[in-house]
């Protein structure tokens, strides 16, 4: 039987949250849930943040034009109209994105006989600016994820069992394609199994910490060249009492996680990988 992933190969977890009750939460830190978001949802909500906000001030600056009677007296120079050469909804709604764009052709501009629209002019730079700089900061966000660059950064496909210096050790090999380096890089491994407690309580996906070198060290990584990252089986390991033979029958998962700054950007870059029981070769 193939055993479902908890991680995958590629460091994609397999974990969904089901029947979550309390969807509020996710709009009370609406910055994160429009980054976390896919980018086509993202490329739409963008759209829409602009076009809606353009017809909703167009619209605004038509129905003033409309009640002040602008429109009843175009081509009377005697009147003075709230907003010059306004004289429909479309050139409403193009002094709308004009307004908020601060593009200024020149051509549609406010007089000083209207204070409706004097309050409406400001009103939409605030929430014209307010709009700019959440969205973009939406975008840079998205764009500048570390995303791409962990999939740079790859893991032998296996991880062995075998003797190095007269010691069992668990082992596998990490390596970073790119010629920039990923800066305080560090990694960790976990043990992902099924655990009963002495008090029968049953624990499906148990985390155990697997030592790759925190306590010497080692596993703060110079990723220049491809690195080989060991676990050593002592009394402390979780393998300790594992033969050969149950090893390939037990049902586990190793989990391993390597974490550091991108040289070029400073953003912190994470990659994860996993090995099943029948990757992990004596």
């Amino acid at each position: 039987r193939k055993r479902q992933r908890y991680v995958e190969k590629d460091g994609k977890c397999n974990v969904q949250h089901g029947n979550v009750r309390e969807t509020y939460r996710y709009l009370t830190d609406i910055f994160t849930t429009l980054v976390d978001l896919k980018w086509r949802f993202s490329l739409l909500i963008f759209i829409l943040a602009y076009a809606l906000t353009w017809l909703f001030f167009g619209l605004i600056w038509w129905v003033i034009a409309y009640s002040r009677g602008d429109l009843e007296h175009l081509g009377d120079h005697s009147w003075t109209p709230c907003v010059n050469n306004l004289n429909g909804f479309v050139s409403a709604f193009l002094f709308s994105i004009e307004t908020e764009t601060t593009i200024g052709y020149g051509h549609r501009v406010i007089t000083d006989t209207c204070p409706e629209g004097i309050v409406l002019l400001l009103l939409q730079a605030i929430l014209g600016s307010m709009v700019n700089a959440f969205m973009v900061g939406c975008m840079f966000v998205k764009i500048s994820q570390p995303n791409k660059r962990a999939e740079t950064l790859v893991f032998s496909s296996h991880a062995v069992v075998s003797l190095r210096d007269d010691r069992l050790c668990l082992m596998f090999r990490v390596g970073d394609l790119r010629d920039s380096h990923i800066v305080e890089a560090s990694i960790r491994a976990k043990l992902i199994q099924s655990k009963q407690t002495q008090e029968g309580e049953f624990i499906p996906l148990d985390q155990t910490d697997l030592s790759v070198g925190f306590e010497t060290g080692d596993d703060r990584l110079f990723l220049v060249s491809p690195l080989i990252i060991s676990h050593e089986i002592d009394e402390r390991s979780p393998f300790w009492d594992v033969s050969r033979g149950q090893l390939e029958r037990d049902d586990f998962e190793i989990v391993v996680i390597l974490e550091g700054m991108v040289e070029a950007t400073g953003m912190t870059c994470q990659v994860c990988s996993s090995y099943l029981a029948e990757e992990v070769l004596w």
